[in-house]
């Protein structure tokens, strides 16, 4: 029987497409994938280091995992991604339920690391060199249905915000080549892909390391491709073009919703996170972009609690909010992360501070979020139809144009005679801050 191999991917979406990767090359190998840990000869866990709770549900995921050695068949631990790149000392000495430890730049080495554990080795393998993601014959198992893929088109950041430690971790800005982007764009087209998700770090910084390439020189090619839906997330204030939004304005496969982590409004916390902008200036961008594309959906996320926050400063974002009245917003507590600049600096905000922030933030955007619901009810919206709901299989899942997988909410509807990455009519009849519930049009 084929060795079995179950896969625990956290964090981001650009970590699930590392982790799509490894179960190609895993499914290329002849590995045998499981869902179930409990039936896997080989767990790996593909861990995100990015913030204070991201790194304690890696740890915990870990230990989780390591206890299918004694309930389970698991006879191979491998801890994989960005944790395991920033802390490879740390966990390789107090953590010997691993028995192979991979970086972010190692997908292609797992098979032979999970070989070299079998045969009674405990393996570290974390190399110098950045995995190319150019390459044709990289193999690929997607793991958001048919219907919906994430197409990561550059790794790294060239940014230095005094917050992230992401440049420390995937090093800096590298672009993929426009031809092998437009060909696996075209392979996840000929597969029946309905939903093409843009992801990078910075993806409106795309090109700017190659000759005579842009994103919109991209999408110019992308939106010809038989796509019905193309999405961008991480887009950066700075790097945003009018000719980006002309270009969403004019292609309707080219979805009008915008993901703009703005992190703050004050014009000194912005300059304490080395992002600059001001309030102003975000508040003109986001004007210009409901202007020139009026349908627009536009979602961000923001940090309470930064060092030397004031009272002042927190009132200013709270302003910000309900006067930029965004469709989705994320809130994060400020959490310091070591090699940074922001964790060294002087006035650190409490927790029970950040907390009141936080919790402060959250009530007033799911009030807007509210707000901006319930203007759909009643309403017809195109759905993507997403699989059936957790809760009951008497009810369908979807998301219209401007909801994004994992962060935006979904529409419930009855169960009619659709499919898993169907498109449908719905009306609109209820709304709370997050989810939606509809009825399919037939």
């Amino acid at each position: 029987m084929n060795l079995t191999v179950g896969l625990v991917s956290l964090g981001c979406a650009k970590n699930l497409v590392d982790s799509e990767i490894m179960l190609g090359y895993l499914d290329q190998d002849g590995f045998q994938i499981v869902s179930d840990p409990a039936e896997a000869d080989v767990i790996i866990v593909n861990t995100c280091g990015f913030i204070g709770p991201a790194k304690e549900e890696s740890i915990d995921s870990i230990l989780e995992m390591a206890e299918y050695k004694t309930t389970g068949r698991c006879r191979c631990l491998i801890v994989t991604g960005c944790l395991s790149t920033r802390y490879k000392d740390e966990l390789w000495q107090e953590m010997p339920e691993i028995d192979g430890l991979l970086g972010t730049n190692e997908m292609d080495k797992v098979t032979e690391v999970i070989k070299q554990v079998l045969s009674g080795q405990r393996v570290i393998n974390l190399s110098q060199q950045y995995f190319s993601y150019d390459n044709p014959n990289i193999p690929r198992v997607i793991s958001t249905g048919n219907h919906t893929a994430y197409l990561k088109i550059a790794e790294g950041c060239d940014h230095q915000c005094s917050f992230c430690a992401i440049p420390l971790i995937r090093g800096p800005y590298r672009s993929r080549q426009p031809q092998s982007i437009l060909q696996e764009a075209e392979i996840l087209a000929s597969n029946g892909v309905k939903e093409l998700i843009l992801i990078a770090q910075d993806t409106t910084r795309y090109g700017l390391d190659l000759n005579n390439v842009s994103l919109v020189t991209l999408l110019k090619d992308l939106v010809k491709l038989d796509i019905p839906w193309i999405r961008l997330m991480y887009t950066y204030p700075h790097t945003f073009s009018d000719e980006l939004l002309d270009l969403m304005a004019e292609h309707d496969n080219l979805l009008s919703y915008v993901d703009l982590p703005l992190q703050h409004s004050a014009k000194s916390v912005l300059q304490r996170m080395k992002r600059g902008g001001s309030y102003e200036s975000q508040l003109n961008l986001i004007n210009k972009i409901r202007q020139q594309v009026p349908d627009v959906k536009i979602r961000s996320s923001f940090i309470v609690g930064f060092p030397g926050e004031t009272d002042q400063e927190f009132e200013e974002l709270l302003a910000f909010l309900k006067e930029a009245t965004f469709d989705h917003a994320g809130i994060f507590q400020y959490s310091p992360e070591e090699g940074t600049l922001a964790a060294e600096l002087e006035r650190q905000v409490s927790d029970e501070v950040k907390q009141y922030r936080y919790d402060q933030a959250m009530q007033l955007q799911q009030q807007i979020s509210l707000k901006k619901q319930q203007q759909l009810i009643g309403k017809e919206v195109e759905l993507l139809i997403c699989g059936r709901s957790a809760e009951s299989d008497l009810v369908l899942v979807g998301r219209h144009r401007g909801q994004a997988p994992d962060v935006d909410g979904l529409v419930y509807v009855g169960n009619a005679y659709v499919n898993s990455g169907d498109f449908v009519k719905a009306k609109i009849t209820q709304a709370d801050p997050y989810d939606l519930v509809g009825e399919i049009i037939v």
